[in-house]
């Protein structure tokens, strides 16, 4: 333990101390009562920045891609009531992706907690579903071990985010400040380790493989694993696919990467999933997703291999034939060692054959598309942006039509690049995800990938970019409708098209221009790149980018819902 001031100080004074004892270097929120005596005590140190959002949702997303972009706990900072409400989409947001984040949030004092008090609400209850484990402080002498109990918890194990949730009289109440250099729970004993006789089976049937698929999920960046499982590709010379959270857990410049899986996934991706006899999924999850009806799946018999920090998930949804409980980092160092240490080596004659088999189903080219010289095509935009980039920006995007075009047009060779919200599917986290990003990585260059629907759910956070000098580029693909939900009800609801076409939208140009930012409209296919130069060229400026895109375009492939990863749509002839 350390005791470095006798003095006793405010619970406030204790949060801001906690903060820096954890090496947090920016703080994302917005103030009100409950945290008042908190942010007067943030306004006297130096430690780190606040960074002044104009929304909660936004502090959590925002804390959320901080996270996601740069390997450390997010932190974001939100007062009682309506203010924690509004931050439980961020929450659950990072819940379902298993993103490291703590969230203090005031609370009304505890003496008016459960009389209905001004902008009080159960806070503990209404966030439990949606983060790893929440806290509310009832003695200021417990408030900074549960603050690195809450760092620890979130950081640890499957990561994910926490909540302390902090009356107004603990901020206020005094002690001696003691924070613990460790933390032990005797309830909480994740396993890094891997169970080496799982490992050596796991080894064993991968080299006896004949069709083997290598499956790899967020869990595999969320370890900082990838150099082990680029290593271990490259080892094996097995066909890999990284889903939709996994982007960049391989180089998608090899030529070992099939694409991405499920859904909008690639054909050979898909195919391969399905007719693989040894599948090896490390740190994903079989999302509905990514392998579609579990029946269908199930349909093809295969030996599969799951390796993942969070037990619950082995056999959660496909029934697995050697699991193996580990964080994905220490588990591949050991696979790699076994596999140095066998005298046995994957079969090339058979391996020949399977990368045969890959070949033709990769010959079908399902990620072509119609080239136009008079409209604009969404996915030209992306491979342009790829382009004047160089593969080489921290892409963000928000929900629907657009992020599958990035996922699919935007080859990422680099964990930590590609920041979406996967598994809730939250419209608006776009901007803010780009705020979290810059803020973590000064100096990036960072592009938000954006609809007109999604972006307009926290487009007051221009303001927050303009206050604190960010300079993300804004990519909007406008298609004037709700793409996706469009697609869908052009496919499934007989072109019944209710309530998804945006009859009146804002001049966004002018819109940026307002919050002090430079604005473009680009409608002219011959204008994409050259625009795009432009922005990218104006290093210190955000630039919110408008293309009119085909109202018409549609993603493919499509695996519809309830229907197997070898029942894809490759295009609208297909329907």
């Amino acid at each position: 333990m350390t005791n470095e001031a006798a003095a006793p100080i405010t619970g406030a004074e204790i949060v801001v101390r906690c903060l820096a004892e954890e090496g947090v270097k920016h703080v994302f929120g917005y103030p009100g009562g409950a945290v008042l005596y908190i942010y007067d005590a943030i306004f006297q140190q130096d430690k780190f920045q606040h960074v002044l959002v104009r929304h909660e949702q936004a502090a959590v997303h925002a804390a959320d891609a901080y996270s996601r972009s740069s390997n450390t706990v997010g932190v974001a900072l939100v007062t009682s009531g309506p203010g924690v409400t509004n931050a439980v989409t961020g929450l659950s947001t990072a819940y379902m992706d298993s993103i490291p984040m703590v969230v203090i949030s005031g609370q009304v004092p505890s003496h008016a907690i459960g009389q209905d008090a001004f902008q009080e609400c159960d806070t503990v209850g209404i966030t439990r579903p949606v983060v790893k484990h929440n806290f509310l402080v009832k003695d200021v002498r417990d408030l900074a071990e549960t603050i690195k109990k809450a760092f620890f918890i979130a950081r640890t194990g499957r990561p994910g985010p926490v909540l302390v949730d902090i009356p107004k009289d603990i901020s206020m109440h005094k002690c001696v400040f003691s924070y613990p250099k460790e933390i032990e729970m005797r309830s909480y004993k994740p396993v890094d380790r891997g169970h080496s006789g799982q490992i050596r089976k796991a080894v064993q049937l991968l080299l006896q493989a004949e069709r083997p698929m290598i499956y790899a999920g967020g869990g595999v960046i969320l370890a900082n694993a990838s150099a082990e499982l680029n290593k271990l590709v490259d080892k094996l010379g097995f066909p890999v696919t990284n889903t939709l959270m996994g982007l960049g857990a391989y180089r998608s410049s090899s030529d070992k990467f099939v694409g991405m899986p499920g859904m909008h996934g690639t054909y050979e991706a898909n195919l391969g999933m399905q007719n693989c006899d040894v599948l090896i999924a490390i740190g994903a999850r079989f999302d509905d997703r990514v392998i579609g009806n579990p029946k269908h799946f199930a349909s093809h018999p295969r030996k599969i291999i799951h390796i993942d920090i969070d037990p619950s998930s082995i056999s959660k949804r496909v029934k697995v034939d050697i699991p193996i409980v580990g964080n994905v980092k220490d588990v591949l160092v050991e696979f790699l060692a076994q596999l140095d240490a066998a005298e046995a080596k994957p079969n090339p004659v058979a391996l020949q054959a399977w990368w045969k088999q890959i070949a033709e189903w990769r010959s079908r080219d399902c990620l072509g598309y119609q080239h136009s010289d008079t409209v604009i095509k969404p996915q030209a935009v992306v491979q342009s942006l790829w382009d004047v980039t160089g593969g080489d920006a921290f892409i963000t995007s928000d929900v629907g039509q657009h992020q599958m075009w990035a996922a699919q047009y935007y080859p990422f060779d680099k964990p930590r690049r590609w920041l979406n919200s996967g598994g809730l599917g939250t419209m608006g986290v776009g901007l803010p995800y780009a705020m979290g990003a810059q803020m973590a990585n000064p100096g990036a260059t960072v592009a938000c990938i954006t609809g007109e629907g999604s972006i307009q759910m926290n487009i007051q956070e221009l303001a927050t970019c303009k206050q604190y000098h960010l300079t993300p580029k804004i990519i909007l693909l406008n298609n004037r409708a709700l793409g996706m939900v469009r697609q869908w009800q052009q496919i499934d609801y007989g072109g019944r098209y209710s309530e998804s076409y945006m009859d009146s939208l804002p001049d966004f140009k002018m819109m940026a221009e307002a919050y002090g930012h430079v604005g473009m409209n680009i409608d002219k296919p011959g204008d994409v790149e050259g625009a795009l130069r432009e922005a990218f060229a104006m290093k210190d400026k955000l630039v919110f980018m408008n293309f009119i895109t085909d109202q018409s375009e549609n993603v493919w492939p499509m695996v519809k819902a309830g229907k197997g990863l070898s029942e894809m749509l490759l295009g609208s002839e297909d329907l």
